[in-house]
């Protein structure tokens, strides 16, 4: 039984101390994308948490990036892919209770064509249809893979 306490423990303080390195390495490598004279093919970035209130500092946090890059790499094309528990703040239902959300996230899509995904895979492991998302938000099959794709066509990724 100790064997499991260790391994548990050992488990919850690597996540526990790597939470500050995603926003660190996020700064970290927006300020290395910024030092770059030329533009990469796009950039992506990445939001996966384990809570439903993530979005609220997560896209505001996305939109200074974007603000940044849009302003060194005027026309960059930019993704956001969402494939955590944060991803149902989007869901229809929950228009009224995350509306800074929801307003944001049709300001990205229609003011600075942003496509926002989320995970249809985790979605529906949560008993979530794709129907359940407004039309401004795109429900991909595999956020990872969806990432993935972005990054073999030459999109930096950035994880929140």
């Amino acid at each position: 039984m100790p064997k499991k306490t260790t391994l548990i423990s050992a488990l919850f303080f690597s996540l526990i101390f790597s939470l500050p390195v995603y926003s660190e390495n996020s700064s970290q490598l927006m300020q290395q994308l910024l030092s770059e004279k030329t533009a990469p093919a796009g950039v992506v970035f990445e939001i996966a948490t384990g809570a439903n209130n993530s979005l609220q500092w997560a896209l505001p946090a996305v939109k200074k990036y974007i603000k940044k890059l849009r302003q060194k790499f005027p026309g960059i094309t930019i993704a956001i892919v969402t494939h955590g528990k944060e991803q149902f703040a989007l869901k229809s239902s929950n228009t009224k209770k995350y509306k800074k959300v929801h307003d944001l996230t049709q300001q990205l899509a229609k003011d600075e064509n942003i496509d926002l995904h989320v995970c249809g895979t985790y979605a529906s492991w949560n008993n979530v249809s794709a129907e359940e998302f407004p039309e401004y938000v795109d429900v991909t099959a595999a956020g990872p893979a969806t990432i993935n794709d972005y990054i073999a066509l030459g999109y930096r990724l950035i994880k929140l």
